[in-house]
């Protein structure tokens, strides 16, 4: 059910060239861990357009494969997500875990 690595499974984007790249960018996003909206900007070469970069985050229609969930306000706070910030919360607090328990698995 774990699913290390996500990044590798073919997807069928649909989308502006700006949203697939930023998705294509949340696929590499490691479980466990999060980057706030400002991070993914810079990351993407865009240190500018952090609304920018939000707002094609939020189009995102493929939850869990694109892990938009694991973007967060550059405060640390959860911020929003379509399908609610009860389950965002829940699934980086099930994320953290499962990752914690794979490093001590090795």
């Amino acid at each position: 059910m774990f699913l290390p690595d996500a990044s590798t499974c073919v997807l069928d984007m649909h989308g502006s060239d700006f949203q697939i790249e930023v998705w294509s960018e949340l696929r590499h996003i490691p479980i466990g861990q999060t980057v706030s909206y400002l991070q993914l900007a810079q990351r993407l070469g865009y240190p500018r357009a952090a609304r920018a970069v939000a707002n094609a985050v939020a189009k995102n229609r493929i939850a869990f494969l694109v892990p938009c969930h694991r973007v967060i306000h550059a405060d640390g706070t959860v911020g929003g997500y379509r399908w609610g910030v009860a389950r965002k919360s829940a699934m980086l607090a099930w994320e953290c875990e499962a990752a914690a328990n794979s490093l001590q698995m090795h």
